[in-house]
């Protein structure tokens, strides 16, 4: 069976401090975190890469990895497309506001794949390092995904996905026999000094959060028939907005988690023990260049990640 590997790469990227941060070089060799990512699903069997991009960065982009990556997968028999995340790509009857700047979240930028996905098919953050185990699992569970109705959800252990250097938004998990039942988008949620993870969005020091809950880090397996109910949901998202919500996103875990409550969805969550690491922060990146020198060194990945 035929599967795809959507990259969402269209983000801004606003707390980096400048520049387009998913271009950013952190392998030994010049690699960028979606080098990875490609190169583990290739290795995990999938047959077709699709970017998520923007016009304005469409040049950068082909530069830094697309022209290099077409020429490595056409030797390897893997198909390259191309989407794109627009602000004005919105449902009939409904005018962009004038105060809107940029898209509409990672849920409208699925969307962009509507008419290039034909088969089952795994949607990751561009910015983010999942680690081979995860890859792997998320690739092994689209084949069992039979329609819409089917989903799945690598879910990460939350102490593995947190940033020493500031707050992090994650999408904490609740799951029911191995299954999930609810998504709780946490804003502000910060590694404090003394070793606990807190949600410090509200007053005082902050909720503790359990270091072991599963969150999700935007790694979710679909049927190709999701890409109607995301459309109907992105609809019904932008015809219910009321002044002051010209800047809101539609966020794939809210809709999971509205099309979980609604019981149009049933989500497998993948547990993985791969740590998470990426480039929220301009001080991230020491910390991810190490670490893939790290798993360079060991053998994880060969010394020349592409021959």
């Amino acid at each position: 069976m035929k599967t795809a590997l959507v990259i969402m790469a269209a983000g801004i990227g606003s707390r980096f401090g400048g520049g387009i941060k998913q271009l950013a070089a952190v392998g030994p060799n010049g690699e960028i975190i979606m080098d990875y990512s490609i190169h583990d699903a290739i290795e995990a069997g999938f047959d077709k890469i699709v970017f998520i991009i923007r016009h304005d960065i469409e040049e950068a982009f082909k530069e830094a990895i697309g022209n290099r990556i077409e020429k490595t997968c056409a030797d390897l028999g893997v198909e390259i497309a191309y989407a794109f995340q627009e602000k004005d790509a919105i449902p009939a009857g409904y005018e962009v506001p004038a105060e809107r700047s940029k898209p509409w979240g990672t849920g409208q930028a699925v969307l962009a794949c509507k008419g290039i996905i034909k088969e089952p098919f795994a949607v990751i953050n561009a910015d983010d390092f999942y680690g081979r185990g995860a890859i792997d699992a998320i690739a092994a569970a689209l084949p069992e995904l039979r329609g819409a109705q089917d989903a799945a959800m690598v879910g990460y252990r939350l102490k593995n996905t947190v940033s020493p250097f500031g707050t992090v938004t994650r999408g904490v998990c609740a799951t029911e026999n191995g299954l999930l039942r609810k998504v709780h988008e946490t804003y502000k949620i910060q590694l404090c000094p003394d070793g606990t993870i807190r949600d410090t969005s509200g007053e005082g020091e902050g909720v503790a959060l359990d270091p072991e809950a599963l969150v999700s880090m935007n790694m979710w397996g679909y049927h190709p028939a999701m890409l109607d109910v995301m459309a109907q949901y992105f609809d019904d998202f932008v015809h219910t907005l009321t002044p002051g919500d010209e800047k809101r996103e539609c966020l794939l875990p809210v809709m999971m988690d509205a099309l979980t409550a609604q019981g149009r969805v049933n989500t497998r969550v993948l547990q993985t023990s791969e740590r998470w690491f990426g480039l929220t922060y301009q001080d991230d990146k020491p910390g991810v260049v190490a670490a893939l020198r790290a798993l360079h060194a060991d053998g994880t990945y060969p010394p020349a990640l592409w021959k």
